[in-house]
Parts: C-alpha cells; structure tokens; sequence
C-alpha cells in the first residue's frame, strides 16, 4: 500500500503516507460544497505535477552537476464542469539566476525533462497542460 485516506466528515479527509507517516488533509472546494480550507483533491493532482517536474529535473539536474535550489512553480488550475473535472493545469517554472551560466542545451534538457515527468505522462491527454517557463 501507499496511502491511506480517512474520511474525517464534513467533506475533509485525512491522507497517510505509510511510508514516512507524514498525514495531509483536504477538503472539498469552495465552488463544490466545501470549506476550501485545504487543498482539494483536484488541486493535489494539479500540484503534483508541478513537483513531479521539479523533482524529475532536480533527479536529472544532479546528473549534469547544477543545482537547481531555489527554482519555483506556481501552479494555476482550471475547472470544467461538465463533466467536472480538470480542464487546464498552468505550470509556470521560475529558475533562479544563479542559473544564468547554463547554456541553450542544458535549458532544453531540463525542459524536456519536466515535460515528461512521471505525472505528466499519467494526466488524460484531454487534460491540457500549459508550461511556462522563465530563466531569470
């Protein structure tokens, strides 16, 4: 097992990581009948895909000797209600400038790798996605 996910009533649940412990919750959004006190669900896949990019580029960054501390997402999701789901994802990667010295080819293989991260490649392909990115 991964995850264990509680239901802690008035549309919040409790999620476990059984590896590390570490326990989250959620709750329901605003636009959904929920308080929108914490992540929703759909805003946790919407998030995980901005840390999935980083992190595959932090795995493949190390491999080219650059650290990549200090690089950002900022993450904006776009509902659809018919169905309800995820419409658009907007990932917008902000990479410091201590990251000036890399060259055309280092940026691209960074780029690509985050584009093909584990969870962008596990997202709906009716799921548009949208990365932006800015090399400071």
């Amino acid at each position: 097992m991964t995850s264990i996910v509680l239901y802690k009533g008035n549309l919040r649940t409790e999620l476990t990581h059984l590896q590390s412990g570490t326990v989250i919750e959620n709750d329901a959004p605003t636009d959904n009948h929920g308080k929108g006190e914490r992540f929703s669900p759909t805003d946790l896949v919407a998030t995980a895909l901005g840390s999935c990019m980083i992190t595959t580029m932090g795995i493949k960054a190390n491999t080219m000797d650059i650290d990549l501390t200090g690089t950002k997402a900022e993450i904006t999701k776009i509902m659809k209600s018919d169905p309800r789901r995820i419409g658009k994802i907007i990932v917008h990667l902000t990479f410091p400038s201590t990251l000036q010295h890399l060259d055309d080819k280092q940026k691209q293989i960074l780029e690509n790798t985050a584009r093909t991260c584990p969870v962008a490649k596990s997202l709906h392909p009716d799921l548009e996605t949208d990365l932006q990115i800015t090399w400071l």
